[in-house]
């Protein structure tokens, strides 16, 4: 009767889940030692490897049934232990985003929280010990289903173990805020929760959770359910002790708990500033975790989440995870993968750093050979022997094999003959950013090519037509645009000119993705997407520096966007002549809207705008470079200055948009995501637009129908 009344209350959360895939919980009772049985419970949604577990209110709801009919049967005495994995290579991952995502009202949020400790928290209730076996990916929730339980193993070569929820603007809101700190001490907690979602939601391996402490044993994936059964049976016969290093009793609290908290606030207010929510919702979770219960811990889960799910940042979070998540697998625009050409040798023209990671990333990704090619021999030389020492570098890091750095270096050559790019069947350029360069390079190599290879342009800045112009093939060139650090960054824009046939934009779709980078497809337009918006806001921050607005109030005036730093850390970290450079490009392409600045060229020959430390912290501006800026005489206030950035971004999208420049509003967030570290909780910049009425103000519409914002 009670499981019937506690599941009526999550009635109207079920009846909102018709389209879940559910995650079903299947029973088979496992014999072991003197008699007794485990009861061993996998979760499996019915779908192969592409289709990850997940845990919607449906599945839920079954599972705490299940848990409920297994704890009377340990009360008859019919099992002595329930132990919990999942499918091939899944525990589970984590909560159901489309079922979440898909919430109504803060009371729905706050009943799918309220749901996921009503469900879970049966693993600590059963009578007899509980065990999870995390056979695979264990994110979120799904990591969660096993801190609830008594007992962990995991596979050693389980590939992802997290709590990514901060990452998408929420928290972990099923036991994990409360149980990770009091298992694992809140230094590792906060790792776990905190620092490692901000890390492009980095992952832990099998390995690095049970070093932290997060599963008691660990085994091989050869014999990892046997041997997990055979060790939850040693520690139900009390002859397998189970130690910890962090028991309740041993985690430090006077003192320790306090300073990590304060360590990590001052941490996410000088990395992120105090825009993002979930982060220091957290953080209060961590933090009162230190002396409350289980209980009490919980309650606190269940309104920060409610309120989270709730909530603008979410939504916008949701969309953003999607765009990566789905959109980039269906590049709008690409021609059918089956036009590409195949690409078994690669030639770079240039040996410099960004040429250099260029042949690195192709020989590492295409495993092919890689030639590059340079002014003279010292040049070639020099590139080749930094590719050689990065490949040396990954095998000191044991991210590949002896054999493997053999082969990569093998694959590896430079030569001043262009005659031996005569195989090639890709050539990418990364010379100096002039259109009489680039278009001699191409000119120049075309005469040793084959017709069917394919030239790229890394350009950032000019018209690829443009470096075309002097091709006898126009049709084979097309924009590669990397960003930087290349292998790093996970944005490639191809850059489709009115000559580029298909099959060459097909051969880069399908190279890119070989690179492991996301695509999109721009026409071929100054600055591309990334550059262009980038241009528009540093852009308007220059020129009220220029016209009499400190320094320190454009900053201002830009934390209300939560991006990942300000416009002027920016310019120094893209090197401030790339920067006045950027601008130069775009006044001269549209002078009504975008602005030169005489004094950032300036201040790219100062060489800096801040003032730092011996540690490379920023203490304040420099004294010559607010020198450099001034004579202003009409300053903006902060608010006049977001506003103005705000219209002028909504009025330069919706230009962009119009001119085709990409196929949908989805694609720019993308780029800015990927491209230029956005955050999740933003959605890029047209969900933000859209909520602060610029959309509105500038075209009287918006990018979005609904606007994508939160509920009450």
């Amino acid at each position: 009767m009670t499981n019937v009344v506690e599941q009526n209350r999550f009635a109207e959360l079920i009846a909102a889940s018709d389209d879940e895939v559910v995650t079903h919980s299947f029973v088979r009772d496992v014999p072991i030692s003197a008699g007794r049985t485990l009861a061993l419970v996998t979760l499996d949604n019915g779908r192969d490897h592409t289709r990850p577990t997940t845990l919607g209110p449906v599945a839920l709801v079954e599972f705490a049934a299940t848990l409920d009919t297994l704890k009377e049967r340990a009360a008859r005495g019919e099992i002595a232990g329930v132990a919990v994995t999942g499918k091939p290579f899944f525990l589970a991952a984590g909560a159901d985003l489309s079922q979440v995502g898909s919430i109504s009202s803060r009371a729905i949020g706050k009943q799918m929280a309220e749901l996921g400790h009503y469900a879970l928290g049966k693993l600590s209730e059963l009578g007899v010990p509980s065990f999870v076996f995390i056979n695979g990916l264990a994110l979120g929730g799904g990591l969660e289903i096993g801190l609830n339980a008594d007992y962990r193993t995991i596979d050693r070569n389980t590939p992802g173990v997290a709590l990514p929820e901060v990452f998408l603007g929420i928290i972990p809101g099923w036991g994990g805020a409360w149980l990770l700190p009091n298992l694992i001490g809140i230094e590792n907690a906060l790792k776990v929760v905190i620092e490692n979602p901000l890390k492009n939601n980095r992952m832990l391996t099998g390995q690095e959770a049970f070093t932290l402490g997060i599963a008691d044993a660990i085994f091989d994936s050869v014999s990892f359910l046997e041997h997990s059964i055979a060790w939850a049976d040693g520690v139900i016969a009390g002859t397998t002790k189970v130690k910890r290093a962090n028991t309740p009793g041993k985690i430090e609290r006077a003192v320790k708990w306090d300073i990590a908290i304060g360590v990590a606030t001052k941490m996410l207010e000088n990395r992120i500033g105090r825009v993002a929510k979930s982060p220091y919702k957290a953080l209060e979770l961590l933090k009162a975790a230190k002396n409350t219960d289980r209980a009490t811990g919980f309650a606190a889960e269940d309104e920060a989440l409610a309120e989270l799910i709730s909530g603008d940042q979410f939504k916008a979070s949701i969309y953003a995870f999607n765009l990566v998540q789905k959109r980039t697998k269906r590049p709008a625009g690409a021609p059918d993968k089956k036009l590409a050409k195949p690409v078994t040798q690669v030639g770079v023209i240039g040996a410099g750093l960004m040429a250099s990671q260029f042949a690195l990333l192709f020989v590492r990704r295409l495993k092919v050979p890689v030639i590059i090619t340079d002014l003279d021999q010292t040049r070639v030389d020099k590139g080749v022997a930094y590719i050689h020492t990065e490949i040396d570098t990954l095998l000191e890091k044991k991210r590949i094999s002896p054999d493997e750095s053999n082969r990569l270096k093998a694959l590896v050559s430079g030569t001043i003959d262009k005659a031996d790019f005569a195989e090639c069947d890709w050539v990418i350029e990364a010379v100096f950013e002039e259109l009489g360069v680039k278009q001699e390079v191409f000119a120049d190599v075309e005469q040793y090519l084959s017709e069917t290879a394919v030239l790229a342009t890394n350009t950032s800045s000019l018209s690829v037509e443009q470096i075309g112009a002097k091709l006898k093939h126009p049709e084979r060139l097309v924009g590669f645009h990397f960003f930087n650090p290349v292998a790093v960054m996970p944005l490639v824009e191809v850059v489709n000119t009115p000559q580029t046939d298909d099959a060459t934009l097909s051969t880069a779709m399908v190279t890119a993705a070989k690179l492991f980078k996301n695509a999109v497809i721009t026409t071929d337009t100054p600055g591309f997407v990334v550059n262009r918006i980038l241009a528009k806001v540093l852009g308007e921050a220059m020129n009220a520096v220029d016209t009499g607005t400190p320094f320190e109030t454009v900053e201002e005036s830009t934390k209300p966007f939560g991006l990942p730093m300000t416009p002027f850390e920016l310019l120094e970290l893209v090197g401030l002549k790339v920067g006045a450079h950027v601008l130069d490009t775009h006044h001269a392409a549209f002078p009504e809207r975008f602005f030169e600045s005489e004094n950032l060229h300036k201040l790219a020959e100062l060489g800096h705008i801040f003032e730092r430390d011996s540690h490379g912290k920023v203490t304040g501006i420099d004294k010559k470079a607010r020198a450099i800026v001034a004579g202003g005489t009409t300053p903006m206030t902060a608010e006049e200055l977001r506003i103005r950035i705000e219209d002028g971004l909504a009025d330069e999208v919706h230009r962009m948009l119009e001119s085709k420049v990409v196929e949908a509003a989805e694609d720019i967030d993308l780029c800015l995501i990927l491209g230029a570290g956005y955050p999740f909780q933003m959605g890029g910049v047209t969900p933000y637009l859209d909520r602060v009425g610029a959309s509105e103000r500038v075209f009287h519409d918006t990018f979005h129908h609904p606007i994508l914002r939160g509920v009450q």
